[in-house]
Parts: structure tokens; C-alpha cells; sequence
């Protein structure tokens, strides 16, 4: 039996994408990587050989990703690895990141991950085998000021996560949620979206926090090499987590909500059980 996996992975062009389809082809594993420039995934073919296939899909285009799914399946015969990693970070106060953005910013973080998993699903039930990894934050699971709406999408992609998994887990289907906290890729940089301070109450908060994002951006403790390989073993294991927070200041950041989340819980337990009929009646 052989070891080798298929991957269809999304935003290969940089940051994790790049890191995860570099890796996999280092070690023999076989990538469909998208692009959003036919220049792009030309160059990917190129490189990679027989081992890789770049193609042109934009996430936000549900004819393209099913396209792309359906082309890369043709392609290498099967699909073994799906990864849900195009996106990006959109910056600024709620009140001053307009409704056009909110929904450009759910539109990649959030339908396109359903827009490829619909197409995606029905190849990986036929086999009764996949893994699934999808790329959300540390933002998915803990917010920040500044960061809400990068946040609001993040925390629905988990949702989704962890809902498939119940769903798909019984057909053999893994399902992982990526965690990441800062690593060295352009999420900071020049793959974000700014919208600038202007309201006077929101600059010792939001204001504060975006310049240090922005100061952060190279500097970040995460390697994104490392973790690409921390995912292309995680795809080997045999009983994966659901949950994967990828550096120190994620894993941190995971304790410190749920440890909090769990206090405040227990300081408004026997109010939040008094509203239910009592028992017997």
C-alpha cells in the first residue's frame, strides 16, 4: 500500500500555501495547488513535475472551485488531502469596516471554504476516506480588538469545522481545524486589509493593536515551514485532532479562553439553569 497522498490545496501563491505545497512535493506527496493568475499556476506545473498540478480558481467562484476539483481529480485519480487555506485578514474597528468589505471578507474566509467543500464531499464519501484541514486562526477561536470581523469569519469557519467532523467522522472522513497564531507569512502585510482609526473612543484600543500588527509583520515567532510539516504529518496519524493551535502563542491563547470561559461559566451556572421549567413540569 502506498503512502503517497493526493493534496488539493487553496492560495498556493504564498504564506502557508506555498509552505504546505513545497513541502508535500519535497516528500514525494502529490499537489493540486490553486491560483488566482494563470501565470501562477503555469509556473507551479513547471516546477513540480509529474508530482503537481497549478490551477487557475478563485474561491469566491463556485463554478471555478468545482471546476478545479473536478479537473484535479481527473488529474491524479483521486483526492486524499483538502485544504482550505485562501484568505485573508481584514483590519479595523467594527464601526469603520463597511458592509462591501464585511462581505468580501466572508465571501473568501467563509464560502469559498463551503464553496470547495460541497464540491469536494461527494469524491471523498464515494471513498470513505479524506482528511480535511482547514486553515482558520487563533483568531477563530480567541478575538482581538481591531480584528473582529477577521474573527467573526474565523469562528465560522470552526463552526464548520467541527460540525462536519460529527457529520463526516462515521465515513472514514477526518476533519482538522489549523490554528495558527503570528507566523512569518504576509497575512500582516501585504495579503491584509487596513481601514484607518478615525474614530477618536477606538484608538487606545483598535488603533493600538492594528500598529502592532503591523509592526509584528516579519518578526513573528511562527515558521511556516515547520508548521507545513506539522500538517503533512498530522495527514499520517491515525486519529488526528480536531483542533490544532500551531505556535506558543496560539496553544497560550487557546488555554486562556477556555480557562476563562470556563470560570465566567461557573459564576452564572445556577442562573443560566433557573430559566429552564422546573423539573416534572
Amino acid at each position: 500500500m502506498t503512502t503517497t497522498k493526493n493534496w488539493f490545496i487553496t492560495g498556493v501563491s504564498t504564506g502557508f500555501g506555498k509552505e504546505l505545497a513545497d513541502y508535500c512535493l519535497s516528500q514525494g506527496d502529490n499537489v493540486a495547488a490553486t491560483f488566482r493568475k494563470h501565470e501562477q499556476a503555469d509556473e507551479f506545473t513547471k516546477k513540480a513535475g509529474a508530482n503537481g498540478r497549478g490551477f487557475v480558481v478563485e474561491v469566491t467562484d463556485e463554478a471555478q472551485v468545482k471546476q478545479g476539483i473536478a479537473d484535479a481529480i481527473q488529474h491524479f485519480g483521486h483526492l486524499d488531502v483538502v485544504v482550505n487555506n485562501a484568505g485573508y485578514g481584514s483590519l479595523g474597528s467594527i464601526e469603520e469596516i463597511d458592509a462591501a468589505e464585511v462581505q468580501r471578507q466572508f465571501d473568501v474566509n467563509v464560502f469559498g471554504p463551503l464553496h470547495v467543500l460541497r464540491a469536494v464531499l461527494p469524491h471523498l464519501r464515494e471513498r470513505k476516506s479524506g482528511h480535511i484541514l482547514n486553515i482558520t486562526s487563533i483568531g477563530g477561536l480567541k478575538t482581538f480588538p481591531g480584528v473582529g470581523v477577521y474573527n467573526a469569519s474565523k469562528f465560522a469557519l470552526e463552526a464548520i469545522g467541527e460540525s462536519l467532523s460529527q457529520q463526516v467522522k462515521p465515513l472514514g472522513i477526518h476533519v482538522t481545524n489549523i490554528e495558527p497564531s503570528g507566523f512569518r507569512t504576509e497575512w500582516a502585510g501585504s495579503s491584509a486589509t487596513y481601514v484607518d482609526t478615525s474614530i477618536e473612543d477606538y484608538r487606545a484600543t483598535v488603533g493600538e493593536n492594528l500598529k502592532g500588527i503591523q509592526s509584528y509583520s516579519g518578526k513573528q515567532p511562527g515558521d511556516p515551514q515547520r508548521a507545513a510539516k506539522i500538517m503533512f504529518d498530522i495527514v499520517r496519524q491515525e486519529n488526528p485532532p480536531l483542533h490544532l493551535p500551531l505556535g506558543k502563542a496560539a496553544v497560550k491563547g487557546a488555554r486562556d479562553k477556555f480557562t476563562s470561559l470556563v470560570q465566567e461559566l461557573e459564576t452564572v451556572a445556577d442562573l443560566g439553569d433557573s430559566a429552564d421549567f422546573p423539573a416534572g413540569e
